[in-house]
């Protein structure tokens, strides 16, 4: 089955622009609505509907904290917004982990929810959001978007460009208790600046190679399951000067999955560098779910 290789064009309503313009303009830093923000409050344009609750998972060699810019402008706008950490132990593990947040957590009873990835946690949700009713929305942002049997290392490879694939760019460390022979991927913090943390200052690329969390090497070659993105409708942010997965790749990805795409120029941390985009196409996709 041919794939079509252009990608749609996001065009938000009026209502949701305002929204977003309230969040950017009008609420100054730190006064962000509390995490705790009513989730049964209506949505933008949506009667009695209910707001969505917004799930973001993070990626490899970062934590939540790299979602505070969209977590800040999604609290103004009157979300509940959660960033659970992301394991990093392999592809089966993490999204157990994520699913069962999901689908075992009191507070997210009964909610819609609008689940969105950077990196390699869009493989995460891919797995994770299988089987749960409440799943409305797929975001991916500069990530994976596997379909099954896919590995992310074999799509990381299927175009040439990432930087993750010159040589000396890991620091790889042994790590207790884990399947024999796999070890902890770090990236060696001089690669940094100009692999994963393009686009960034250099004091702010310094913290995150020295804060960044390892991936395990087995996450690269575990095979994916059945993808959510075969029946739940799904956005994908682009970073036009990622080098850590080739802008090729994740148009190809996108679009196989019949993602609405939306390009940046920016690399592979667009949701720092472009959080004010990243929050948009979020507030799209949960426009689209009301």
């Amino acid at each position: 089955m041919s794939l079509s290789r252009t990608a749609r064009r996001i065009s938000l309503p009026a209502l949701l622009a305002v929204v977003l313009a309230a969040v950017v303009l009008a609420i100054a830093p730190g006064r962000a609505t509390p995490a705790g923000a009513s989730a049964g409050a209506t949505a933008a344009g949506g009667g009695d509907q209910a707001k969505p609750v917004i799930v973001l998972e993070h990626g490899a060699w970062a934590d939540a904290s790299s979602w505070n810019s969209v977590i800040s402008q999604l609290q103004a706008a009157g979300f509940t917004v959660y960033a659970p950490p992301n394991p990093l132990r392999g592809l089966p593990q993490d999204s157990a982990y994520l699913h069962q947040f999901l689908t075992q957590n009191a507070a997210l009873q009964g909610q819609p929810i609008v689940l969105v990835a950077h990196s390699y946690g869009g493989a995460v949700i891919t797995n994770a959001a299988v089987g749960d009713p409440e799943v409305k929305a797929l975001v991916y942002v500069d990530a994976f978007i596997p379909d099954q049997g896919d590995t992310v290392g074999g799509l990381l490879a299927a175009q040439p460009g990432s930087c993750l694939l010159a040589p000396g760019v890991f620091n790889p460390v042994p790590y207790p208790g884990g399947p024999s022979g796999d070890v902890d991927l770090y990236l060696n913090q001089n690669t940094v600046p100009g692999c994963f943390a393009t686009g960034l200052p250099a004091s702010q690329a310094a913290v995150i190679a020295a804060t960044q969390r390892p991936l395990a090497a087995s996450a690269g070659t575990e095979p994916s399951g059945p993808p959510a993105w075969k029946t739940i409708p799904s956005w994908a942010v682009i970073g036009t000067g990622d080098r850590v997965i080739p802008p090729a790749e994740l148009t190809f990805m996108a679009q196989r999955a019949g993602a609405d795409i939306t390009y940046v120029n920016t690399g592979h941390l667009s949701l720092i560098t472009k959080a004010q985009v990243v929050t948009r196409v979020i507030l799209e996709a949960v426009q689209a779910t009301g």
